[in-house]
C-alpha cells in the first residue's frame, strides 16, 4: 500500500474582505429593514471579516465550480506536478451550482484538463473530509498516482433577500425566525483545494497523511441543518410540493439550522476524538497543530469544556484558526486552514497536525492525522 501526502495546497477567497457592518450590503435587507439577529449572530460566531461572490446588487461574480478550479490552480502552482499529473479529481460542497450534474464535472471542465475519474461529494461541512478519504484511499490502492482534492461554497446566493420574502411564514410574521437567520451572518464563500500524491515533494515540506476516520451518527439524531425540506408533522422535501413555488412559499427552499439539536451533538463529536485516543491512534502529548473547523466561537469554548472535563485537552496554544478572518466557508474550511497554516512557514518535519471537521447535518464527525515529512 502506497504512502499517500498532500503536496500541495490552494485557496481562493472572493472579492475583498467584508466587515460585519458591511455583510446586509451584499446580502440585502429582507422586507427592507435590517436583521434583529445580527448582532446576537456575529457576538457568538465572532467572525470580524468574509468573502461574498456576488456584488451589492446580488450579481454572482463567480460559481462554486470556477472558484474551486481556481483553489485547484492555486494548488498546483504551490506543488511540484502540473495538471498534465493529475488523474484523479474529489470535490465537495454543500451545494453545488445546479442540480444536474454533479459539481466534479464542471470543476474538471473548468480545469480543462484531460479524461480523468471524478468524483463528487455533497454533504455540508465534512464533505471535505469524504472528498479528501476518497482521493486517499484510491492513491493508496495504487488506483492513481495523484488526484486534486477541493471544498466550495457558494452560501451568500441563498441569503438573498427574495430566497425569504416569497415564504408565507415569513410574509405574515414580516420578518425571518432566529434559525434561518443566523446562518445568514455565519456562512460565507472561498474555495480551497489539495493535491495528494503517493511519493512526498523534493524540494519543500509534504503533509503525510496517517489516517482519515470519518463516523456518521445519522441513526441517533434527527436531521439538524437542512434545505430542501420544509418539518410540520414530518419532513416534506420541496419535490413534494408539486412545483417549486409552492415548496418556495411553504419555506422548503430556506437553508435553516437547529441549534438545540445541534448543541446535543457536541457530546458525540467530543466521543469520537476520545474513542481514538483511547485507541492511541492520536496520542495527546505528540499533536503540535489543530485545525479544528467549529462554526462559531461560541461551540468552540463549548467543545473546550467537554474535552477538558474528559482529561484529553490539546493546549489552546496549539489551535490554529482563521475564521475570524476568513468567515465559516463549510466544506472549503479546512483545506483554507490548512492553506494558510502551511504558508506561514512554522511547520517543521516530524510535527503532526490534527485535522477535525464535525457537520451538523444529520450529525456527522471527521478527524485526520498529518504528519510534516
Amino acid at each position: 500500500m502506497n504512502d499517500v501526502h498532500i503536496n500541495g495546497l490552494g485557496a481562493f477567497l472572493p472579492g475583498e474582505p467584508v466587515p460585519n457592518d458591511d455583510m446586509e450590503e451584499y446580502l440585502g435587507y429582507v422586507f427592507g429593514k435590517p436583521s434583529k439577529y445580527r448582532t446576537i449572530a456575529l457576538k457568538q460566531n465572532q467572525i470580524k471579516h468574509r468573502h461574498y461572490a456576488l456584488d451589492k446588487q446580488g450579481h454572482s461574480l463567480h460559481s462554486s465550480s470556477g472558484m474551486a478550479a481556481s483553489a485547484i490552480q492555486a494548488a498546483v502552482t504551490n506543488s511540484e506536478v502540473s495538471y498534465a499529473d493529475i488523474d484523479y479529481l474529489a470535490t465537495s460542497a454543500t451545494l453545488g451550482d445546479g442540480l444536474v450534474p454533479g459539481l466534479a464535472a464542471h470543476v474538471h471542465a473548468a480545469l480543462g484538463v484531460r479524461e480523468i475519474e471524478i468524483a463528487n461529494f455533497q454533504s455540508v461541512c465534512a464533505s471535505a473530509m469524504m472528498a479528501l478519504k476518497s482521493a486517499y484511499v484510491q492513491l493508496k490502492a495504487g488506483e492513481h498516482a495523484c488526484a486534486a482534492v477541493s471544498g466550495s461554497e457558494f452560501a451568500s446566493r441563498y441569503f438573498r433577500p427574495g430566497n425569504y420574502e416569497c415564504v408565507a411564514a415569513y410574509k405574515a410574521a414580516g420578518a425571518i425566525p432566529f434559525q434561518a437567520d443566523f446562518l445568514r451572518f455565519t456562512l460565507s464563500d472561498g474555495a480551497g483545494a489539495a493535491i495528494l500524491e503517493t511519493k512526498p515533494n523534493t524540494r519543500q515540506l509534504s503533509l503525510k497523511i496517517d489516517w482519515i476516520d470519518i463516523r456518521s451518527y445519522a441513526h441517533r439524531f434527527d436531521t439538524c441543518m437542512v434545505g430542501g425540506a420544509v418539518r410540520h408533522d414530518h419532513w416534506h422535501y420541496w419535490s413534494s410540493f408539486g412545483n417549486p413555488i409552492a415548496a418556495a412559499e411553504a419555506g422548503a427552499l430556506i437553508l435553516v439550522q437547529d441549534f438545540d439539536l445541534m448543541k446535543r451533538m457536541l457530546p458525540v463529536w467530543v466521543s469520537h476524538y476520545l474513542d481514538l485516543v483511547d485507541k492511541k491512534r492520536i496520542v495527546i502529548e505528540e499533536i503540535d497543530h489543530v485545525c479544528s473547523h467549529y462554526s462559531s466561537h461560541s461551540l468552540r469554548r463549548e467543545i473546550v469544556v467537554l474535552l477538558k472535563q474528559a482529561g484529553a485537552m490539546i493546549d489552546e496554544s496549539r489551535w490554529f484558526t482563521n475564521l475570524y478572518t476568513k468567515g465559516n466557508t463549510g466544506a472549503a474550511s479546512i483545506f483554507i486552514m490548512l492553506e494558510e497554516l502551511y504558508h506561514q512557514g512554522s511547520l517543521k518535519k516530524g510535527q503532526k497536525i490534527l485535522c477535525h471537521v464535525p457537520e451538523s447535518g444529520r450529525c456527522l464527525n471527521g478527524l485526520m492525522l498529518l504528519q510534516v515529512v
